[in-house]
């Protein structure tokens, strides 16, 4: 991860630019909880279909164990639907904007355009700032390394594509989400665990089953 983040070290202060739901927190204050930071997209139908509910039922099953639990919805693409006013108005009347709305409702997951479960926890708006980073051949290369460590040792037909799909994403890239960057962090869903001691314990990309094994063990 970046500036060499990883599990067993002290883990980094959430970047919070609003808090939506719930009283303002941070890992500091939350000190001798086990903090499970679940960061999503409001334009991202598999956090809403998948990690979102299972999300919810950890916060059902633990918060009263100790489990203390944070939505975080960031923006690292879309920037016009991933947005503090459609993160609002998620949160306040349960209503799909985009892509969640398109694929939930086709699919029968949705009451009428809204949700059809809540989201019973502390909930925040990653801080964005407008990102005016030069984009240069060293800064493509630096991204997709990122993501893929070993992509150096890629066949020149196979980098190709995939230079050029970051070069894209680069220059749609408006802003920065500070959280996001900070824990270096691949998409959404995310999950960010931490223990007791406010040390990084997991970061996860996609949803698993691996987070409740990890939970149960440091809530013991």
């Amino acid at each position: 991860m970046s500036n060499n983040i990883s599990p067993g070290q002290p883990a980094p202060e959430l970047q919070v630019q609003h808090w939506v739901q719930g009283e303002p927190t941070s890992i500091e204050q939350l000190r001798g909880d086990v903090i499970l930071v679940e960061v999503f997209q409001v334009n991202c139908p598999g956090c809403f279909v998948h990690a979102l509910p299972e999300v919810v039922r950890l916060h059902r099953a633990y918060s009263q164990h100790g489990l203390a639990v944070i939505g975080l919805a960031t923006a690292f693409e879309d920037f016009d639907k991933n947005t503090l006013d459609n993160l609002k108005m998620l949160v306040e009347t349960g209503e799909m904007i985009g892509d969640p709305l398109d694929q939930l409702g086709r699919n029968g997951l949705l009451n009428g355009n809204r949700l059809d479960y809540e989201l019973p926890f502390t909930i925040g708006m990653d801080v964005l700032t407008e990102n005016t980073s030069e984009i240069t051949h060293e800064a493509i290369e630096t991204f997709i390394l990122s993501q893929l460590p070993d992509y150096a040792n890629w066949p020149a037909e196979r980098r190709q594509p995939v230079y050029e799909k970051a070069h894209n994403y680069l220059r749609a890239k408006t802003h920065c989400a500070q959280t996001f960057e900070t824990y270096n962090l691949q998409g959404t869903p995310s999950s960010i665990l931490i223990d007791r001691e406010g040390m990084l314990r997991d970061v996860s990309f996609g949803w698993n089953n691996h987070l409740e094994p990890l939970i149960l063990d440091l809530l013991k």
